[in-house]
């Protein structure tokens, strides 16, 4: 592995103002991962040409793999830089924001189409947390399993970057909505707001956008079955549509 890196950052100071592309070079350590990478720029804001240049902003939560904030574009595919190591990547890295989204500054964008979708379908599960509830209702072991491996996903967005119809010409949700749904549903208590999640999903910008290209269940960082929950819920709501048309 080169002793040195070098990283080439897609870097916009304001959501108004043009992008351009700044080069770092870092010491490269084992087992390195992309926020560590970024981390050193941090500490030492000096770009390639050896000017002192502003800090690198990006987000980050966990560093686990488990929050979805620090979902970027690496040498071109959509990904989580915590989890990313930079021996396997190929030199320079690319660092770009995922352009689904509205870029905030440099690598951080606003996810926050993702959670307005979520209160859209009400990816909630509804109960009154005033008093003693008791124990949760008992679900069957195979519905639990599957539901836990629903229950994964973490709002990165990487889904939807690789989705082909999230786009600016598009209301598409994008993909992970379905398993947040299905999820939902599959729950004893969710189980109750099923109609009105389905009605949701058969409007605008619901399950009739997606064309099945699967590009998500293949970029999904947890490996979610996304493309089971959309043929799941196209036979939910094809069945609510002939229950409403039928009253």
């Amino acid at each position: 592995m080169e002793a040195t890196i070098q990283l080439d950052i897609l870097r916009q100071d304001n959501p108004e103002s043009n992008s351009y592309v700044e080069s770092f070079l870092i010491e490269h350590r084992p087992n390195m991962n992309v926020i560590s990478a970024l981390m050193d720029i941090r500490q030492n804001p000096v770009n390639k040409d050896g000017n002192k240049t502003n800090q690198v902003t990006w987000d980050m939560g966990c560093l686990e793999e488990v929050c979805g904030a620090c979902s970027m574009m690496i040498n071109g595919k959509p990904g989580q830089a915590c989890s990313t190591l930079i021996d396997r990547l190929e030199q320079p890295i690319q660092l770009q924001p995922m352009k689904t989204f509205p870029v905030v500054r440099d690598l951080m964008v606003d996810r926050s189409d993702m959670f307005d979708s979520m209160k859209r379908t009400k990816s909630w599960i509804p109960i009154d947390g005033t008093y003693d509830l008791g124990a949760g209702p008992r679900m069957p072991e195979p519905k639990r399993q599957s539901a836990y491996e629903l229950s994964k996903c973490m709002t990165c967005g990487v889904c939807l970057e690789a989705c082909p119809n999230v786009n600016d010409d598009s209301p598409f949700m994008g993909p992970f909505i379905f398993s947040q749904i299905e999820l939902k549903i599959a729950h004893p208590t969710g189980e109750m707001n099923k109609v009105e999640r389905l009605e949701e999903i058969m409007g605008v910008g619901g399950i009739e956008h997606c064309s099945n290209s699967q590009n998500c269940v293949e970029s999904c960082p947890k490996g979610i079955p996304l493309t089971t929950s959309i043929a799941l819920l196209n036979r939910k709501t094809t069945l609510q549509a002939f229950k409403n048309f039928f009253g």
